[in-house]
């Protein structure tokens, strides 16, 4: 025997085991807008805690990262951030003095930066300036040597390439630099997108109801 059991527009038909299936299908249908709400917030929360709570640990390394950015982009324009590029003497190319002799001018001012080959981490050539810019692997030295004469300018500390490894996390080690920035890259990545979606999908919803009330 079935007893009926009144229920939304309808009747329910149930056994002594519980509902019928075509019941249960009816009244899963009736709220089933009702569950997909429920699960848009349990979504749309939890993409919002996540947005919080990664932007609060990302955040500092965040501002460093724009902060170091900014001074980088503008280094050129200071002195205390790179030194200006010197102007050596003009000539032709074949009176450019060679590259072991710009060298030799660096270690004969003795500094302990310059102690060996091996203190040097690059050497930029300018041509239009007739410059060869030495930097030191130690303290951020720069010497600029003139590729005709030899001429050494006063030994000056390149805050920018200290600016430039704190940019990049280099400053704390190459675990930061090849392990923590990139996972700051796609933290940052994430926070862009999710506070787009949590921005957007509001309006969508809004403008979808909108178009149903004038629907119905």
């Amino acid at each position: 025997m079935t007893d009926d059991v009144a229920g939304g527009g309808g009747n329910l038909s149930r056994s002594p085991t519980g509902y019928s299936i075509r019941g249960l299908a009816r009244k899963r249908w009736r709220f089933a807008p009702l569950r997909r709400i429920l699960r848009g917030m349990r979504w749309f929360r939890l993409l919002w805690l996540m947005h919080r709570w990664l932007g609060v640990a990302a955040g500092l390394i965040l501002l460093l990262s724009a902060l170091t950015g900014l001074l980088l982009l503008v280094k050129k324009d200071f002195d205390c951030l790179q030194p200006p590029v010197t102007v050596g003497q003009p000539g032709p190319v074949a009176e450019l003095q060679p590259l072991s002799a710009v060298i030799g001018a660096v270690m004969a001012l003795d500094l302990p930066q310059f102690e060996t080959v091996d203190d040097i981490a690059r050497i930029d050539f300018r041509p239009s300036r007739g410059v060869h810019k030495v930097l030191s692997k130690h303290d951020h030295l720069e010497v600029q040597v003139c590729a005709a004469t030899l001429a050494t300018s006063v030994p000056r500390e390149r805050t920018s390439d200290w600016l430039e490894a704190l940019h990049d996390g280099s400053w704390f080690g190459d675990f930061a630099h090849d392990r923590v920035m990139p996972v700051v890259a796609l933290v940052l990545l994430y926070l862009a997108t999710s506070g787009y979606v949590m921005w957007l999908w509001p309006k969508w919803l809004k403008r979808r109801r909108a178009r149903r009330a004038v629907r119905s």
